[in-house]
């Protein structure tokens, strides 16, 4: 018996993972990670990395990828807070390259995406002292890290408004537009 829901997502190699959530009296338990059930489900990544963020509400991390042979698989969700979390298909001969999913992954609704191969990824922080924890099936590489414009409007990302300005790294102010990225072939 699956402990996970799967909703197919627009972009088919992205899904959305809705956990079995067991409550009682003295909180709740569920299973966020299971090998075989993942297999199951058709997601092959084998992750080696967890990485966890807090930040305030206003702050957008993104759109990071990847460049071959570092590319990334990732497996995103909220532990504490909530978060506009967006997906991009960058992958040039894809019927879905510069077409993005975008979800709200809090900690109420436990949900989980993953994000195969061939994606940037970021999220916009809705709530102050947001936890965002994701799995990654490479290791970092500093030197294969690339940035594409989170407002680029061939994309036509419609990030939610949060009452304030973004808050933006200097490195993400540097990001470039999807037509002048470093994309790779599917």
């Amino acid at each position: 018996m699956s402990r996970l829901v799967v909703k197919e997502m627009s972009i088919p190699d992205v899904k959305l993972l809705m956990p079995s959530i067991f409550s009682d009296s003295r909180g709740y338990f569920m299973e966020t990670y299971n090998l075989q059930e993942m297999r199951t489900l058709g997601v092959d990544a084998v992750f080696c990395q967890d990485n966890e963020s807090s930040s305030m509400k206003g702050v957008l991390r993104g759109l990071h990828y990847q460049m071959p042979p570092y590319m990334q698989a990732k497996l995103v969700r909220v532990v504490k807070g909530a978060v506009f979390d967006v997906a991009v298909d960058i992958r040039q001969g894809s019927p879905t390259f510069g077409k993005f999913v975008a979800v709200t992954l809090t900690e109420e609704n436990k949900q989980q995406l993953y994000i195969p191969r061939g994606f940037a990824h970021g999220f916009l922080v809705l709530e102050d002292n947001t936890i965002f924890s994701y799995k990654c099936d490479s290791f970092y590489n500093p030197l294969s890290e690339r940035g594409i414009c989170f407002n680029d409007p061939a994309i036509g990302i419609a990030w939610p408004d949060v009452g304030i300005p973004f808050i933006l790294s200097d490195k993400d102010r540097k990001n470039v537009r999807l037509n002048e990225a470093d994309t790779f072939y599917n």
